[in-house]
């Protein structure tokens, strides 16, 4: 049975604007009575040479036992998905979508966390105390087995300037000509050479299409990777952010740190975004009760400071041109580049918040997206009046659609009544009726 009576189009299967909560329900039983398969999970640590630096990835794959079970789309090739998760997490984001899409379809996934944020040294990979210690020192990414950075490689930086929309920000602020300081001008090329090696080694062109999912900040990377890897066919998105350069109109601000910084997250970040789903579903019940909703903030926050809880990726998750162009000059300065070089290397980084363009260029591949009812920033007024529109500007224009479910928040795997894997099998299943119906050929 289709996910939807859609009417048939003359460019072929359309999904539909809208999935109501008696719809959402329906699909996910149907999706969760299906019968598993046994799967593999297997964790994967590779070295990626980048830079002149050595960056260890971690990443989880995902697939049926019987490799004889993935299925094949309408192209000919397996069907893969390469996810990336937000800015606070890691891969534990998209875990379960990644094993179900293997139980109940079979299919295969690669689930990537950021340069850094893989913790080693635990065998859950659970960072260990919160993110700000005793000693004034805070917490710092790993982009290498055994390498850590103390006080007298940074400075923590309090920054109010955002306060509207992050309360106090908490920053480690690199010291010029640290080892911290080069990792953080070369990340941005570590990590579009990570994307590209992990596919080439788990989801071959010669055998697989790679549909891509980024979640929140994961989003503007998911959309990088989509004309740098060959066969990356599309977006299969909910809660995906689109290009940099384009959330950053959504946003209305460019990143104003410099790219020198890795911002240390708090409490306050489960408040913003709490707060803004509160405002959508109960406002005047919170507003009753403002101790208790401020309590529950404080003790959710206690349960999440195991996740990585660090961001550096503003600088292409919001577009700032001038701080990647530091950053480049800066990388291009160590590895001792000539000029040309330093322009190439200073395009590239330019261009990652970016479509790329030019004649030879692979164009957009189709998009496909997803919000959540209750969404703190993934409104259906950002994607129809900006997003959308700034997607048809591009030359080709890529097909794009976009479909509203009316329940959840911008942590779509969060259950709810009736829906006790939150919005991931619906997710799927609508991903999966897109790939089998042609959606995503160009």
């Amino acid at each position: 049975m289709p996910l939807t009576q859609a009417e048939p189009q003359a460019t072929g299967w359309e999904p539909p604007r809208s999935l109501n909560r008696a719809q959402l329900i329906e699909i996910s039983d149907r999706v969760l009575a299906l019968p598993d398969l046994p799967i593999r999970r297997t964790e994967e640590i590779v070295t990626i040479p980048c830079a002149g630096m050595d960056w260890d990835i971690g990443a989880i794959i995902y697939e049926p036992e019987d490799a004889g079970r993935i299925p094949v789309g309408p192209d000919g090739r397996r069907i893969g998905f390469f996810l990336m998760h937000g800015g606070a997490g890691d891969y534990r984001v998209h875990e379960d979508l990644c094993i179900l899409m293997a139980q109940k379809y079979g299919i295969r996934s690669v689930n990537m966390t950021y340069p850094g944020r893989f913790y080693f040294d635990d065998p859950e990979h659970n960072w260990p105390g919160d993110t700000q210690h005793p000693d004034g020192s805070v917490r710092t990414p790993i982009w290498q087995r055994g390498e850590s950075y103390g006080l007298d490689q940074y400075e923590v930086v309090q920054d109010n300037s955002l306060s509207k929309t992050y309360g106090t920000l908490t920053l480690a602020h690199a010291k010029p000509g640290t080892r911290f300081y080069h990792r953080l001008a070369a990340w941005p090329w570590a990590f579009e050479t990570a994307i590209i090696e992990l596919c080439k080694r788990f989801l071959p062109a010669s055998d697989y299409s790679i549909y891509c999912h980024g979640h929140s900040t994961g989003g503007p990377f998911s959309h990088m990777m989509l004309q740098r890897v060959e066969n990356a066919v599309g977006i299969a998105g909910i809660e995906n952010s689109p290009f940099g350069y384009i959330w950053q109109m959504v946003n209305g601000n460019v990143w104003p740190r410099p790219f020198n910084e890795v911002v240390v997250r708090t409490w306050r970040d489960i408040a913003r975004y709490r707060g803004a789903e509160a405002l959508k579903s109960r406002a005047a019940e919170v507003l009753r009760s403002l101790p208790d909703f401020i309590e529950a903030i404080y003790a959710e926050w206690g349960r999440s400071t195991y996740l990585p809880q660090i961001k550096a990726e503003y600088v292409i998750h919001l577009n700032a041109q001038d701080a990647l162009t530091e950053s480049a000059t800066v990388t291009a300065q160590r590895l001792g580049l000539s000029n040309q070089e330093t322009e190439d290397l200073i395009a590239r980084y330019r261009g990652y918040p970016l479509p790329l363009t030019g004649e030879g260029v692979k164009p957009v591949p189709p998009l496909l997206y997803v919000i959540t009812a209750n969404s703190r920033d993934h409104s259906r007024e950002a994607y129809y009046d900006i997003i959308l529109p700034a997607l048809a500007k591009l030359d080709p224009a890529p097909k794009a659609r976009v479909v509203q479910f009316e329940a959840g928040v911008h942590s779509y795997q969060k259950p709810e009544e009736g829906l006790p894997r939150g919005l991931v099998p619906v997710a799927m299943e609508l991903w999966r009726e897109a790939i089998m119906a042609g959606y995503y050929k160009v």
